[in-house]
């Protein structure tokens, strides 16, 4: 794990767990929220695994592997997508663009080796190269309605969220400060978990499927040719329903702790004895809405009933449809 720079800034306090490597926040998690909100500042994410893919065949190539429809993606056009298992269970997470030769993807922190061992290992008599170059570039976030200027030779990706600039390391301490004020990634996935945007492994465990998450509709093709998984997808798409679906949750404001990521998830009429429905996924303090969570239950559970996040109540808001 290699420690960004940005730390050094002044307020910076180290994030933990997956983010470790970057800040948490700078002193003030609501003000950066609301920074955030408001499309100022600035998110390190330079802890991101980025991976390059470049030769004559890469889309057409990434196209057979993926879960989204890229054979003729336009330059400079985001997306993301998905790789499954050959039972169509979640395995990587692609946040990805193409500048016209060469198609940059960034991922979860640490997961960049297994994914390039995996495309590694597809590459058969295509006409392409793959690198880790997680070494060499960095992802800064800028939300939606930043006004930072961005080198015109640097890859991004535009999303109706904001903006995830490739930056070259070299260039990150410098680049920073210079976009706005710094914001935390706290703040980042508060206002993510607000968005109901799923992440790899958090929102995901080793049976999640596309469906439970709702990212049929952002990562997933479902008319595109065949893929590793793709039996699972159509599947479940066309004859039946995922066993589990993603909830939204508004939490009791009088609980002083948040429920943490594997918290049980139960329906507040059973009491806390009663069996475990699902499980909290993320959470968070919002700057506006106070405590919220993402949660992952079973299909079956009532869409109106009232649950309970550990020991503390929730009301649910549906994301994904029973």
């Amino acid at each position: 794990m290699t420690k960004s720079p940005l730390l050094s800034l002044p307020g910076a306090v180290p994030a933990e767990g997956m983010d470790e490597g970057v800040a948490a926040h700078y002193g003030d998690l609501f003000r950066e929220q609301r920074a955030l909100a408001d499309g100022t500042g600035f998110v390190d994410l330079s802890h991101r695994g980025v991976v390059t893919v470049s030769g004559a065949d890469r889309l057409s190539w990434l196209h057979l592997l993926l879960t989204q429809h890229v054979e003729s993606l336009p330059p400079h056009r985001a997306t993301e997508a998905l790789i499954l298992s050959a039972h169509g269970h979640i395995e990587h997470a692609l946040y990805l663009v193409d500048d016209g030769t060469t198609t940059w993807i960034h991922v979860e922190p640490g997961t960049q080796g297994a994914l390039l061992a995996y495309l590694e290992s597809m590459k058969f008599f295509y006409r392409v190269d793959t690198a880790d170059v997680t070494d060499d570039y960095a992802v800064v976030y800028l939300p939606a309605g930043s006004i930072a200027t961005v080198p015109s030779d640097w890859p991004t990706r535009e999303t109706p969220y904001g903006r995830d600039v490739f930056v070259p390391r070299d260039r990150l301490e410098a680049f920073g400060p210079a976009a706005g004020p710094p914001i935390g990634v706290l703040a980042y996935e508060a206002l993510r978990i607000e968005a109901h945007r799923p992440r790899l492994g958090l929102e995901t465990d080793h049976r999640t499927i596309p469906h439970e998450l709702g990212w049929l509709e952002s990562a997933v093709h479902l008319h595109k040719g065949c893929y590793r998984g793709q039996e699972t997808v159509a599947r479940v798409h066309n004859l039946g329903r995922p066993p589990r679906r993603l909830v939204f949750l508004h939490l009791d404001g009088s609980e002083v702790r948040l429920p943490g990521h594997g918290a049980p998830v139960r329906v507040a009429e059973d009491g806390e004895d009663g069996r475990a429905v699902g499980f909290i996924t993320s959470s968070a303090r919002h700057w506006e809405l106070g405590p919220i969570a993402l949660a992952l239950v079973k299909r079956n559970t009532p869409e109106h009933a009232t649950l309970l996040a550990e020991h503390t109540a929730a009301a649910q808001e549906t994301v994904v449809a029973p």
